[in-house]
């Protein structure tokens, strides 16, 4: 496997430029998320609670009964959400860019694991191509639909985000086609 060391290396390079393009540079992704209605009063009202960052359910069912009377009357007054709660203030992108450039690399190590044992030194580029671009895709877009399903996100962004997937598949799966090994 360490044949692929240089595809797995590039492939990130290459992902990550890309996306870096499609999320800064296209207007692909601008209508993401939406204004809160009066977000200063929101933002005001929730300010006091001084909420650590972190993932919240409201309602949250503490009892583990979703049939209580109780709880079906908080779910039927709303507001009922999940959230993220960030961190206060700017924050840097350094670290996140770090996270996604050692999650690409690892993309790379787990596509080059299922190419290396699936394909031998030498295959046809196509052939390459397919099953780096099928383990890839999983890797980048299968995670994102059970946002949908199961937290409501937007079908519309899970959507776009799966077709951003695909490129960076088709970006990975050209990489490593390229670069194969031949054979000995």
């Amino acid at each position: 496997m360490l044949s692929l060391w240089l595809p797995i290396l590039l492939s990130a390079v290459f992902v990550f430029v890309i996306s870096a393009v499609i999320h800064m540079a296209l207007p692909w992704h601008k209508n993401d998320f939406r204004k809160v209605p009066n977000e200063d009063a929101m933002r005001a009202a929730l300010r006091p609670f001084d909420l650590p960052p972190g993932d919240y359910m409201m309602p949250l069912c503490d009892g583990g009964n979703y049939n209580s009377p109780e709880y079906l009357a908080k779910l039927n007054e709303g507001p009922n959400q999940f959230m993220t709660v960030l961190p206060k203030g700017r924050g840097s992108m350094g670290p996140m860019f770090v996270q996604w450039l050692v999650y690409l690399l690892l993309v790379g190590v787990f596509t080059a694991y299922v190419a290396f044992h699936t394909l031998p030194a030498g295959a046809p580029y196509l052939s390459v191509f397919r099953i780096v671009g099928a383990v890839a895709f999983v890797a980048h877009a299968a995670a994102l639909w059970p946002q949908s399903i199961w937290m409501r996100r937007s079908w519309t962004t899970t959507v776009k985000s799966t077709i951003d997937g695909l490129i960076y598949a088709l970006v990975t799966a050209g990489t490593f086609a390229w670069l194969w090994p031949e054979a000995a």
